[in-house]
C-alpha cells in the first residue's frame, strides 16, 4: 500500500498490474480490497489503481466533518492519478464509488477515457427523493454512533477488511453519502465516453437506477450478473471480470 497527501489528509492507495490504467473506487463501508479479484484476475492486461475513500480503511479520518464532501473525494481521485503519472484513465466504482466516478467525470471529463458504473445510481431529480435518501444516510450515521463498527454488518455482511475508526464512516455518511442536487443525474445524456453499467441480478435496490443510467447515457452497455447481489465483482468474479475485460479490450485506442 502507498499513501498520497491531499491537503493534509493521507489517502491510502494501491497501483497494480500493467497496461491501460483503471481507477476503481469502492462503496460506502467497505475498502479497496473489494477490488482484489479484478486486480489479481486481470492485472496482466490492465493497470488497476484502487484506494480507500477518506474515512475508510487505511486512509485518514479527519475530525472536521467539512473534510468529507463529494468535492474533496473528487480531488483525492485526481491527486492519486497525478501521483501515479496518469493523465487519463478508465474511471469506475461500485455504489458510492460509482456515484463518485460520475462526479469525477462531471468535474474532469478530459481525464476520463471510459466509465464503469457498478450497482450504483445517478442521484435524484426531486427534493423529496433526495430527502428520503438523506434520511437513510442520517440513520446510517446514528447507527454507527450507537453501535460502532459492529453496525457495518447490518449495512452489508460482505463488508471487507477493517476500518481504523468509526469517526470517518460517520462523517462520510453525513458528507459525501448525502445528495445535495440533481446535477449528476441531469448530466447523463451528455456523457460522451464509452460506459459499462453492471448490476447484480438480485440487487433490487439499485436495479432501476442502473437501468435508467444505461438508457440515458448514449451507447451505454448494461450487464446483469446472475446469482449476485450488491457485490457482483465478489459474488461472481469470473463473470464480472469477463464482462470488464471485454469492455476494456473493446475501447478505442487513445
Amino acid at each position: 500500500m502507498s499513501t498520497v497527501e491531499a491537503n493534509g489528509v493521507k489517502i491510502s492507495y494501491q497501483d497494480r498490474g500493467r497496461g491501460a490504467p483503471v481507477l476503481l473506487t469502492h462503496g460506502y463501508g467497505v475498502m479497496q480490497q473489494m477490488w482484489d479479484p479484478q486486480a489479481e484476475g486481470l492485472g496482466d492486461k490492465y493497470r488497476f489503481i484502487t484506494w480507500d475513500i477518506r474515512g475508510h480503511g487505511q486512509s485518514d479520518s479527519p475530525d472536521d466533518a467539512a473534510e468529507y464532501s463529494e468535492a474533496k473525494c473528487v480531488a483525492d481521485m485526481g491527486r492519486i492519478l497525478d501521483t501515479c503519472g496518469v493523465k487519463k484513465a478508465v474511471i469506475g466504482g461500485l455504489s458510492l464509488g460509482g456515484y463518485l466516478s460520475l462526479a469525477f467525470h462531471h468535474a474532469h471529463p478530459e481525464r476520463v477515457r471510459a466509465l464503469v458504473l457498478c450497482d450504483t445510481g445517478p442521484g435524484f431529480k426531486t427534493d423529496a427523493a433526495r430527502q428520503k435518501w438523506n434520511d437513510l444516510a442520517e440513520e446510517t450515521a446514528r447507527n454507527l454512533e450507537a453501535k460502532g463498527l459492529a453496525a457495518l454488518a447490518e449495512i452489508d455482511a460482505k463488508s471487507v477488511g477493517r476500518h481504523r475508526t468509526t469517526t470517518g464512516l460517520i462523517h462520510a455518511a453525513r458528507g459525501m453519502f448525502r445528495q445535495k442536487d440533481s446535477r449528476i443525474i441531469e448530466s447523463l445524456p451528455g456523457i460522451k465516453v464509452p460506459t459499462l453499467v453492471v448490476i447484480g441480478e438480485h440487487d433490487d435496490a439499485l436495479m432501476a437506477g442502473c437501468q435508467y443510467m444505461a438508457k440515458k447515457i448514449p451507447g451505454a452497455r448494461l450487464v446483469v450478473v446472475p446469482r449476485s447481489g450488491h457485490y457482483p465483482n465478489l459474488d461472481e468474479p469470473k463473470i464480472f471480470n469477463d464482462a470488464l475485460d471485454e469492455f476494456l479490450a473493446g475501447l478505442p485506442p487513445e
